[in-house]
């Protein structure tokens, strides 16, 4: 591909970065609970909030993050607080309709524009994705590259088509699982606490994190 090099190394290593667990498959899996279709919402938000982070280092915005101790502290301090948000909302999460924790209570189902919401603002707000664009993209931009940051964007959009594969994959298996052990009653409710501890403790660990 023009003004790009060693692209099959790059592909691979994104695949391999993807697979690597963090918020956004911990995201995915908890929204997928709720079946595959919410699950391939959540992962079209954070596709899309991926997106913001490829344009941003495109356009040299990252580097502000980079170079700017301010600047890194205010995102990182706006995502950090998102992430404990979203991981407060879960573990107060009850069942549908004001139902008791029972065997036969259904986690409250969450629209899918919420969804969307949470996983576009999950990955976008989050400083240390940006960093890493910045960090990671630019090693597989030929240095004769006509137009270095098309380049960027381009490879930028080949590491998010690469991520949304395994992140559907991730949905699919999930919502699978889930039907299958018949995760809908009061061991659903409790996954969902379960996980927002976790967002919780990501978020306190982003807060806490140093460029």
């Amino acid at each position: 591909m023009a003004g790009t090099q060693h692209l099959w190394l790059f592909i691979v290593s994104g695949l391999l970065l993807n697979i690597t667990p963090g918020p956004d498959s911990l995201f995915i899996m908890a929204r997928a609970t709720q079946g595959w279709r919410a699950g391939f919402v959540a992962c079209w938000g954070i596709g899309t909030g991926v997106f913001v982070h490829v344009f941003a280092a495109a356009l040299g915005l990252s580097a502000l993050l980079a170079t700017s101790a301010t600047a890194f502290a205010v995102v990182k301090v706006v995502g950090a607080g998102y992430l404990v948000w979203i991981g407060i909302g879960m573990l107060r999460q009850r069942a549908r309709d004001g139902e008791p924790v029972s065997v036969e209570a259904v986690p409250r189902v969450i629209r899918y524009r919420d969804i969307f919401r949470q996983g576009f603002l999950t990955n976008a707000l989050n400083p240390k994705v940006a960093l890493f664009f910045l960090a990671f993209v630019p090693q597989f931009i030929a240095p004769d590259a006509a137009s270095k940051p098309l380049a960027f964007i381009a490879l930028g959009a080949i590491f998010d088509v690469n991520g949304m594969l395994w992140c559907h994959s991730l949905a699919l298996f999930t919502a699978f699982a889930s039907s299958r052990l018949k995760v809908g009653t009061s061991v659903g409710l409790w996954l969902n606490r379960t996980m927002g501890a976790v967002f919780v403790a990501l978020g306190a660990r982003l807060a806490l994190a140093s460029r």
